[in-house]
């Protein structure tokens, strides 16, 4: 249900931001009664400062007050994707092939829900990577990624 509003509102809003200048990485939907919160990533070449948010999020208001796709009451942000940058989507995996990302599923594999590792390949075809972790290679189906991040490294 939290996947389909935030694809829902991606679709809405994409080509709007697009128009904008830039890029909508993801949604992320996190329901919670009246501290709902709707974020939206996004990017550009130039990268992200506090007035690309506030543009962003002046267009998306008024979007979202006529189109309506969130029932009941929610907090938005637009926020840049930072040095932890969120993956949302098989062009993300592909685009980080070799880095090293923090990745949550929706159910265990292999007994464990969260998994560190580098990103060894990435297969269309199959939907799924190949994540090099310290107990070796795990193959995650794409479709049951909850959550994946960029690892910082300082």
């Amino acid at each position: 249900m939290v996947a389909k509003i935030a694809d829902k509102v991606l679709s809405i809003l994409n080509p709007s931001v697009h128009d904008l200048g830039y890029e909508l990485l993801g949604v992320e939907y996190l329901p919670s009664g009246k501290r709902s919160v709707l974020r939206l990533y996004i990017d550009s070449d130039k990268g992200i400062g506090v007035n690309d948010c506030e543009i962003v999020s002046r267009q998306v208001s008024a979007i979202m007050d006529v189109e309506d796709p969130i029932n009941g009451q929610y907090n938005l942000e637009v926020s840049s994707p930072g040095i932890e940058r969120p993956l949302f989507s098989m062009d993300h995996y592909m685009r980080f092939l070799g880095h090293e990302v923090l990745i949550r599923t929706y159910r265990p594999i292999e007994g464990r829900r969260k998994f560190t590792g580098t990103i060894g390949s990435v297969s269309e075809k199959s939907n799924s990577l190949d994540l090099a972790t310290e107990l070796g290679f795990v193959t995650l189906d794409i479709d049951l990624i909850e959550k994946a991040n960029l690892v910082a490294h300082f």
